[in-house]
C-alpha cells in the first residue's frame, strides 16, 4: 500500500494510491498518516479495505502539492558511512559499528519542495537514501529479524548536508545536517509488505540531469534490520520515527576538485526502486 499526504504545508490530508495509481482521499477514513495509524493494525486494515473497494473520492493529482508521507515525526535517526563505496570515496575506514546522528523533524519537507542553501554555505551536498519508518515500539531488540518486524514501511529520503558546517566548524555533525529543508521525504510511504527485501533496492540521484549516484542497498555495511536492532539498543524507537539508512557513493564531497557542490538554481532528482521519485530546485536562503 502506498500512503501519502497532500495539500499545503502544515495542512496536509491523508491519501493513498490505489492499484491503478489513482490518488484517493483518505480523510474520511483516518485523520492522518502518522505513528498512531502505523501502530494500529485494525486502522491499517480499514484503510486497505477502503482503498481496495474503489469508492474513496478521487483527488486531482495535477497541481496538488505532495507533503511528507508521515506526519508528527518524533525523531529522525541517521546512519553515516553505511555503504562500502561511499566510505571508500571519502577515505574513511569501514565502521565497526553504525555511526549515528540525528536530524530534527522540522528539517522534513515534501519530496518536491524547494531546498534552501543556507546562508554562508559553500559546500551543500546531496545524498539519496532509503528511509525506514517505524511501526512498532522498538526497545532493546535482539535480532535483525526483530528489527525488520518493527518496520511499517519505506520511503525516499534526501539527506541534504552542508559539509563545511558538518566537518570544518567543530563539534558533531549536527550543524551540517539540520539546516532548514534538509530532509525531503516521500513521495509515498510504501508499506513493508510491498518491499519484501529492503536489501534489493537501487538508489539513483541526478543533478541538473547528470547521474551522480547509482547505488544499491545490497552494498550497505549494516543492513536495515541490523540498523533498527542496533539503534534500539541506545534509544527507543516509536511508531512514526524515521531512520535514514545512509547513502551510496557519488556525493560531491567524494568528487575530484573542484567539487561540484550545489548552487542556487540547481535541480536535484532522486529515486529508490518502488518508492517513487523526488525533484527539488535549490534556492538561496
Amino acid at each position: 500500500m502506498k500512503l501519502l499526504r497532500v495539500g499545503e504545508a502544515g495542512r496536509e490530508r491523508p491519501a493513498a494510491l490505489d492499484a491503478e495509481g489513482v490518488l484517493r482521499d483518505l480523510s474520511g477514513v483516518v485523520g492522518d498518516v502518522d505513528g498512531a495509524l502505523l501502530a494500529d493494525d485494525a486502522a491499517l486494515a480499514r484503510v486497505r479495505e477502503a482503498v481496495a473497494a474503489g469508492a474513496l473520492p478521487v483527488l486531482p493529482a495535477e497541481g496538488l502539492r505532495i507533503g511528507p508521507p508521515v506526519g508528527r515525526i518524533g525523531k529522525i535517526v541517521c546512519v553515516g558511512l553505511n555503504y562500502h563505496d561511499h566510505a571508500a570515496e571519502t577515505g574513511a575506514a569501514i565502521p565497526e559499528e553504525p555511526i549515528l546522528f540525528m536530524k530534527a523533524p522540522d528539517t522534513v519537507v515534501g519530496p518536491d519542495d524547494v531546498v534552501l542553501i543556507p546562508r554562508d554555505s559553500v559546500k551543500t551536498d546531496w545524498e539519496v537514501e532509503l528511509a525506514v519508518v517505524i511501526g512498532r515500539t522498538a526497545r532493546y531488540l535482539d535480532s535483525a529479524a526483530d528489527g525488520l518486524a518493527a518496520v511499517a514501511g519505506y520511503a525516499v529520503a534526501h539527506d541534504v548536508s552542508e559539509r563545511a558546517f558538518q566537518i570544518e566548524r567543530g563539534g558533531q555533525w549536527d550543524k551540517g545536517k539540520n539546516c532548514e529543508t534538509f530532509n525531503p521525504l516521500g513521495p509515498w510511504l510504501v508499506t513493508a509488505d510491498e518491499i519484501p527485501d529492503p536489501q534489493a533496492l537501487g538508489l539513483r540521484l541526478w543533478v541538473n540531469g547528470e547521474l551522480k549516484q547509482d547505488g544499491h542497498t545490497s552494498q550497505q555495511i549494516f543492513p536495515v534490520g541490523e540498523v533498527v536492532r542496533y539503534v534500539s539498543r541506545f534509544m527507543t524507537l516509536y511508531p512514526g520515527d524515521v531512520v535514514n539508512t545512509g547513502t551510496p557513493a557519488g556525493v560531491a564531497m567524494g568528487a575530484p576538485e573542484p567539487k561540484p557542490y550545489l548552487r542556487a538554481g540547481d535541480v536535484v532528482e532522486l529515486e529508490v526502486d518502488g518508492l517513487g521519485r523526488q525533484r527539488q530546485q535549490l534556492k538561496q536562503a
